[in-house]
């Protein structure tokens, strides 16, 4: 199985949001067999609570429940659990680069670099705004859910071959 952690800064908008977005679309393209995500955040204070309640209500518009996830915070551990660990922006980048351990770890990336077309670096955190903060960042998390699964198709061709595990 691939698997992908996306990260944030509290685990209760951005990151809950990319699982959600980047599991459905996995989900629809016959691919749960193979291909995994988890979220977390590199700050502490949300642990156990569920997403953002703006987040929730406009992914819950586009189809998506986020509700079953409660935050977590990521740990060095998660660099062996996962093939890619994506930030969704360049400051959380910088804090996962500090706790990566050494050795065989999984790829670090940051999310918008599966999104070209918006050509920008970071998912901006909806937390102090509005709610069309919270549907600009579902934009953002869409096309860069499509270009990650993309990658994965081809980065990983011969692990989404073997197909289930039983």
């Amino acid at each position: 199985m691939v698997r992908v952690l996306f990260v944030c800064l509290g685990n209760i908008c951005r990151s809950p949001t990319a699982q959600g977005v980047f599991e459905g679309l996995v989900e629809r393209q016959g691919l749960a067999h193979a291909v995994g995500a988890d979220s977390a955040g590199t700050g502490s204070w949300h642990i156990g609570k569920p997403p953002d309640r703006r987040a929730l209500e406009a992914a819950r518009r586009r189809g998506i429940d986020l509700s079953r996830y409660r935050a977590r915070q990521v740990v060095a551990e998660d660099f062996h659990r996962f093939d890619l660990v994506l930030a969704m922006d360049r400051d959380n980048h910088r804090a996962l680069q500090r706790i990566a351990p050494g050795g065989p770890a999984a790829r670090l990336g940051k999310f918008m670099d599966f999104a070209p077309a918006f050509s920008i670096d970071d998912v901006p955190d909806p937390y102090y705004g509005g709610v069309q903060g919270f549907e600009t960042v579902l934009d953002m998390i869409e096309a860069g859910s499509r270009g990650l699964l993309d990658h994965i198709r081809a980065e990983y061709a011969d692990r989404l071959a073997a197909g289930p595990q039983r």
